[in-house]
């Protein structure tokens, strides 16, 4: 019987007191698909990284055999010829992981031509092909381009490109369909089927898949192994895992799935928010003849008109650049506005002025997608979900603010032992419940919820959409809740919108629209929820 690939043996991974990892066994053939499943620090990332040695402050005991050689024993000069060539791994955020210097092509050059020992014309020729092969559009273009300056689905095929750059043989995913809509998604789990069928031809490429979106292991794995506490409970073949699982823990990551627990909004309730043939526009500059720019204009939202009442949960939907987040920022009052008006309970956001403007603030709060940006790193968690309450409730002394944050972190499944804290020192899953209580503690009448879920693991997923739901049924709150995940959308809203290019293509309720979609982009992004 010949050696797998990878081979972990009681790997252990520990960072001064804490055990992130405790006695894995992994064994991975060539031209496998293996998928590793877990909550948010399970220990998933921490093993994969430890195949790379990129974890310097850990210590690491037990083996990893590659290939039969013990990586662990390895000098770091060795394994820095190892990382890119043989073994290549795609990160979960490639915004923070390109470098915003340097152009995408730079980056994938760079990686060729220290490896295999390529000159840079020839590095770059094979570069602009990668780019082709992973479904970049103009690639002779797009090479010269910076991070910021391609689109989320643009960048994720970017990493891969670069991990495929030296045809690795053994390729570590790390979430990479995370915060990617329904349809990019689908594509790029076909776009890496395709690319280790290939690569399986010539080097017998195996993939380790880093995930939690349970939709995607189904699709694309044929092992599955499920980490609780950094601790492998249960591993084998996608669909017996699937079937009939044997651990507690694995029969309830398999349960999270959204549940619809909306109540009917009530005929006569009023509308909160009212938006009417909204459009915003961005300058733009348009190349004309003999190298010359025109001014011109983009028109990010065209005329769309959306209202959400009391009780009332408004989902929308659409791919990356659709127009989804635009409209949040106008229908806040945060994005100006080229044509059409915004009215809060019957009045326009523009006729608000001074202390009125103050309590529209209050009144209408938003909850953006990743809580660990939109969190500051330098204040504790009493100042900051505490903040709001210094501007808009001056008549607040200390103790009276001290007892509503307290109060507010209650509410959403928090305790007072956090409030000396920093975001850092927390879960994804604890993050996002700290920005809710953040926007809560205003008594706000609206939320805007920016992609809330799309980061989570199923089961903290699961935990915050229930507190959401919770939330509205106690205070009656009007939701716009914005997502790529038509799962979350079915199960949240009671209505949806369906955006596309900037424009509304359908809208209705879900039930009628999840069943019956009339527009032909609408049956699209539902094929590719259920392919992805």
């Amino acid at each position: 019987m010949s050696a797998p690939l990878l081979d972990i043996a009681d790997l252990r991974v520990r960072f001064g007191d804490t055990l992130a990892v405790d006695g894995v066994n992994l064994r991975i053939e060539a031209g496998e698909r293996v998928a590793l499943v877990g909550e948010s620090g399970s220990g998933k990332s921490v093993t994969a990284l430890s195949v790379l040695r990129l974890l310097r402050e850990a210590d690491l005991t037990g083996s990893i055999r590659f290939d039969g050689e013990e990586l662990l024993s390895k000098s770091e000069g060795a394994m820095r010829k190892l990382r890119g060539s043989d073994i290549a791994m795609i990160f979960q955020e490639p915004m923070t992981a390109l470098n915003p210097l340097f152009t995408i092509g730079d980056q994938i050059i760079e990686t060729i031509v220290l490896h295999d020992g390529v000159s840079v014309r020839d590095a770059r020729r094979r570069a602009i092909d990668l780019l082709a092969r992973t479904g970049i559009t103009e690639p002779e273009t797009r090479i010269d381009r910076y991070a910021h300056q391609l689109s989320g689905g643009q960048r994720q095929r970017a990493m891969i490109a670069m991990a495929l750059a030296c045809r690795p043989r053994l390729l570590l995913a790390d979430e990479p369909t995370t915060a990617l809509d329904v349809t990019i998604r689908a594509q790029i789990v076909e776009l890496l089927l395709e690319l280790q069928r290939d690569e399986a031809a010539s080097r017998g490429m195996a993939v380790l898949l880093i995930t939690h979106d349970l939709n995607l292991v189904r699709k694309f794995a044929q092992r599955v192994a499920v980490m609780e506490q950094g601790v492998l409970v249960e591993s084998g073949a996608v669909e017996s895992i699937f079937a009939s699982p044997q651990h507690p823990y694995t029969i309830r990551l398999l349960e999270s799935k959204p549940e619809r627990t909306v109540l009917p909004v009530l005929p006569l309730s009023p509308v909160l928010l009212d938006a009417k043939e909204v459009s915003v526009e961005f300058a733009t500059k348009i190349a004309g003849v003999g190298g010359w720019f025109r001014r011109g204009a983009f028109k990010a939202v065209d005329g769309v008109s959306v209202t959400v009442r009391q009780g009332e949960t408004l989902g929308i939907v659409g791919e990356s650049g659709s127009g989804k987040s635009t409209l949040a920022m106008a229908l806040l009052g945060l994005q100006r506005i080229s044509h059409g008006k915004v009215e809060f309970q019957g009045r326009q956001l523009a006729d608000y002025r001074g202390r009125e403007q103050t309590v529209l603030r209050s009144n209408m709060q938003v909850v953006f997608q990743d809580p660990y940006s939109s969190l500051s790193p330098r204040q504790t968690i009493e100042r900051i979900v505490g903040e709001g309450l210094a501007l808009h409730r001056p008549e607040l002394d200390a103790t009276a603010r001290h007892a509503k944050v307290i109060a507010v972190l209650r509410e959403v499944g928090m305790d007072r032992t956090c409030l000396n804290r920093y975001p850092h020192e927390f879960s994804g899953g604890q993050r996002q419940r700290i920005a809710i209580a953040r926007a809560l503690v205003l008594e706000p009448r609206i939320l805007i919820l920016d992609e809330p879920t799309s980061a989570l693991d199923v089961s903290i997923q699961h935990q915050v959409l229930r507190l959401l739901a919770d939330i509205q049924r106690k205070y009656n709150l009007g939701y716009v809740f914005i997502s790529h995940d038509l799962e979350v959308i079915g199960a949240m809203a009671h209505r949806v919108v369906v955006m596309q290019n900037g424009t509304v293509v359908e809208t209705g309720d879900v039930e009628n629209i999840f069943a019956m979609p009339s527009h032909e982009y609408t049956r699209k992004l539902l094929k590719a929820a259920i392919v992805a």
